[in-house]
């Protein structure tokens, strides 16, 4: 079957770079959608009542058990597009067939997604759909402890999400069962591909049962994804939610690219962050190493800033997440794993801070604003040995932004597309400085494994704001002294203090000194002076003398 195309524009379009609203057509609702009303009802406490184009599309097809490919841009809502039909077929303890079920608190839903990040993310919005129905969600992912995730598999779950190198560690250590999954969902499969993880993903795809609904969601779909489609999908329905026309990335999103020079970037990102309207922002770096750099530097100039990477541990990772979204920092610099999946409110700005490797890292990152019909601006500063990557980049995704223009931090062009006061210097001025940053947010212990968590900054003492953990060692026990014996020898044989030629030091002064007087001087120690011997005999002169 071929692929289902909206028949609806989008609520915006872009002329010359900028977003230029048009007249919005009213959206359907969930419920008109065959949604049941519990999932309806705990969404609206939420404020979500209306769908988006790739639900509108997908929740009829899903709904009915079958197989599903689904691609939309990064942004539009594909995690309740493959949620809601999951939600709606699993059996929860609140519903009347509960008392039916052979085997109580078995899976009956799995989510496979590629990073930590976004399985908590998908976790707790498929937690808020289900939350009337009492329907439990589990996270099961590395970097954590295993028991407390063995715990929640064992008291009972319905829906499990989670990375595959962690769900394939219960998988062999028996507590994770997946023979009663009824649905099987695969998130950001391009991701899992990038990251080496198809063959785990078959490995657990060959535990479930053949009966299974499964769907596969990501916003491109590569060769061997497709491949590997065909072969466990049973005639699925291929849906986009957009026409065949429709640029890749969000229209919502006003990009500009400047080409900059690399002692001047951090200058030119001080300035753009103090743009009229600014909110949330993040920053992307390819290095870990970078993103702590500039991350250090923002907090030096002011910025409330925080760091999520790989040199991280997951508690200080999951602690710069929360400030993040909280709004105690409200930049957050990262490398490409917070570039999948992550939706936090009021991200207005994204800038990378290098030129992104090919089009699919640029469509991810750019995508983290201008989400759920919000606007957004990306930024992306090119080196002059960038260009030919940028041109293709450009070209592969039809944006014809030109060669970028030569730009520095004090270029005016900077200051007036960005909307940039005047007078704007690198230095954020204290009186701007309102936000409590991520000293505010606690840091939890995970319990984590796999790394030293001393230098990750996760789970063993308070972690600095640049993610380095501080040492609390406590009181420290005297350490016990050992009695030990020494026993002088001399060519094999041990020799008496006192004897002749032995190099013991004398153990009083001389006759007539203070000593000997019974005053409390010390001893004198006399001088030694050690000569070679022959078959253990001590040649003249060898004892000590006064």
């Amino acid at each position: 079957m071929g692929p289902l195309r909206s028949r609806r524009s989008l609520p915006v379009a872009v002329h010359e770079g900028r977003p230029k609203r048009s007249r919005r057509i009213p959206l359907t609702t969930f419920s008109e959608l065959g949604v049941i009303p519990a999932i309806v009802d705990a969404l609206a406490d939420e404020g979500i009542v209306n769908a988006f184009p790739i639900q509108e599309l997908t929740l009829p097809i899903a709904l009915t058990g079958t197989d599903v490919i689904g691609q939309a841009r990064t942004g539009t809502g594909k995690t309740l597009a493959f949620g809601i039909p999951l939600l709606q077929r699993v059996v929860a303890p609140l519903d009347d067939e509960w008392s039916e079920l052979v085997d109580f608190g078995k899976p009956q839903a799995l989510v496979i997604v590629p990073t930590r990040e976004l399985c908590t993310q998908v976790a707790n919005d498929l937690l808020v759909a289900g939350k009337r129905r009492g329907v439990r969600v589990a996270a099961i992912y590395g970097g954590r402890a295993y028991e407390p995730q063995v715990a929640a598999l064992q008291a009972g779950v319905e829906v499990v999400v989670g990375t595959p190198g962690r769900l394939l560690d219960l998988r062999k250590q028996r507590h994770l069962d997946l023979k009663h999954v009824k649905s099987l969902v695969l998130d950001e499969a391009d991701e899992m591909l990038d990251l080496g993880f198809l063959p785990d993903v078959e490995r657990l795809i060959e535990d479930t049962p053949a009966s299974r609904q499964s769907m596969l969601f990501s916003a491109t779909m590569p060769g061997p994804v497709l491949a590997m489609a065909r072969r466990y999908l049973r005639t699925p329905t291929n849906i986009r939610a957009e026409a065949s026309g429709d640029e890749t990335t969000v229209p919502l999103t006003e990009q500009h690219v400047y080409r900059t020079h690399k002692m001047d970037k951090i200058e030119c990102l001080a300035r753009i962050l103090q743009a009229e309207g600014r909110k949330l922002a993040m920053v992307f770096c390819p290095t870990k190493r970078l993103a702590q750099q500039v991350s250090d530097d923002l907090a030096d100039r002011g910025f409330a800033s925080a760091a999520v990477h790989g040199d991280l541990g997951q508690g200080a990772r999951e602690q710069a997440l929360r400030a993040f979204r909280s709004g105690k920092v409200d930049i957050l610099v990262a490398t490409d794993v917070a570039a999948r999946g992550i939706d936090v409110d009021d991200v207005t700005h994204v800038v990378n801070y290098v030129c992104p490797d090919d089009e699919k890292t640029y469509v991810h990152r750019i995508g983290r604003t201008g989400r759920a019909g919000r606007t957004g601006v990306a930024v992306t500063f090119v080196d002059w040995s960038d260009m030919t990557r940028w041109q293709l980049i450009d070209k592969a995704l039809g944006l014809e932004l030109g060669d970028p223009a030569e730009t520095y931090s004090t270029s005016p062009h900077l200051y007036s597309e960005l909307g940039i006061p005047e007078g704007t210097k690198g230095t954020l001025p204290r009186a701007a400085r309102t936000r409590a940053g991520l000293d505010a947010e606690e840091v939890e212990d995970l319990g984590e494994t796999g790394r030293n968590r001393s230098k990750s900054g996760g789970g063993r003492g308070p972690v600095t704001p640049r993610g380095r953990a501080e040492e609390d060692p406590g009181p420290r026990k005297p350490r016990p002294k050992r009695n030990r014996t020494r026993t002088r020898t001399r060519s094999g044989q041990p020799v008496e203090a006192g004897a002749e030629g032995s190099s013991a030091p004398a153990e009083s002064a001389p006759a007539g000194g203070p000593a000997a007087e019974g005053g409390d001087a010390p001893a004198r120690t006399r001088t030694r002076s050690r000569r070679r011997t022959r078959s253990g005999a001590a040649s003249e002169g060898d004892a000590a003398t006064d």
